[in-house]
């Protein structure tokens, strides 16, 4: 089943125009939804939109949106005057720079969606402008109004398609120096630094999302399956950060470290070393007796060398003389 796209409109750059759609890139459908309900009931509890001065419910028709104009100073906006200010842009992702992707700061990234042609007439267009980025090695910055808003989106090349990830605005990112001012500068010593290093590493690895698994989502799921079907005993619990051993000097910690992953590696090494002497053992049962009954066997064929050899023995031995 095709996924369900949320936007749909037009891919511009300069005169070129195709029709396009957007597509999530994430989602949150495989995780465990949990309610609120009654302790009592076990009935969700629905919540009532109430005045937040009179306490009284607000029927839908009579919520509006209000902008904070100033503290305590709400002005309220119809829906046609939302209308009236649409900007042009709304069904229209209109392309206007190019830049290399390693000069947009990661922070600004919000949210990836697909970016996909809607008809087949649009298919050849679509590919122009996804090829054209991606044989000049740049990604585009467009303008989107995505529910209401309009966004900076980067346009990246991703397969046969194009990734459409929303950036945040400038007044969303903070600065770091507010939080980073207070850092004590510390010049590690060379000996720290070249056993950090060797941490590293050992725990290089290629990045596998697959691995980093939520520990919490499964165990709230065992907790879940263990009420509602009765089973018995304790659901696999979250598995708790150690507190560690109070280490305070850090090139202590550094060396236990490396003594700590020295022996995982060990332990993690003696079933693949039994596996491989099992498997030879198993070769050498396979293998057929080498001995050869002589009386089957093939003579061997002398070598040259042997064969020239006897020859020139028998050359040297003195003729007998006649009795």
């Amino acid at each position: 089943m095709a996924p369900r796209s949320n936007w749909k409109g037009h891919l511009r750059l300069s005169l070129v125009s195709c029709s396009v759609a957007l597509y999530p890139a994430t989602g949150s459908t495989g995780k465990l939804k949990c309610h609120t309900i009654n302790r009592k009931t076990g009935n969700r509890i629905k919540e009532e939109v109430v005045d937040s001065v009179t306490h009284e419910p607000v029927d839908k028709e009579d919520r509006v949106k209000g902008c904070e104009a100033a503290k305590d100073l709400l002005v309220p906006i119809e829906e046609d005057e939302l209308q009236a200010i649409r900007l042009e842009s709304t069904h229209t992702i209109n392309i206007e720079s190019f830049v290399h992707r390693s000069e947009v700061d990661e922070r600004y990234f919000e949210k990836p969606y697909y970016l996909a042609p809607e008809d087949k007439v649009s298919r050849e267009a679509f590919a122009v402008i996804r090829d054209a980025m991606r044989e000049k090695n740049v990604v585009g910055l467009a303008r989107l109004v995505h529910y209401r808003r309009e966004r900076i989106v980067l346009l990246q090349p991703l397969g046969k398609g194009i990734m459409a990830t929303l950036l945040r605005s400038q007044d969303e990112v903070r600065s770091p120096t507010a939080v980073f001012e207070d850092i004590a500068d510390f010049d590690a010593p060379p000996d720290m630094r070249m056993l950090a290093a060797e941490l590293i590493e050992r725990a290089r690895a290629p990045f596998d999302p697959a691995k980093f698994e939520d520990r919490y989502e499964e165990a709230l799921v065992a907790l879940v399956r263990s009420k509602g079907t009765g089973l018995a005993g304790a659901p696999t619990n979250v598995a708790a950060p150690s507190a560690g051993s109070n280490v305070v000097n850090l090139m202590d910690a550094l060396k236990r470290s490396i003594e700590a992953e020295a022996a995982g590696k060990k332990a993690a090494d003696k079933p693949k070393r039994a596996v491989e002497a099992a498997a030879r053992v198993e070769e050498v049962k396979a293998k057929p007796d080498a001995r050869i009954d002589q009386a089957t066997a093939t003579p061997k064929a002398p070598s040259r060398a042997t064969a020239s050899r006897k020859g020139a023995s028998a050359k040297v031995q003195p003729m007998r003389k006649a009795g």
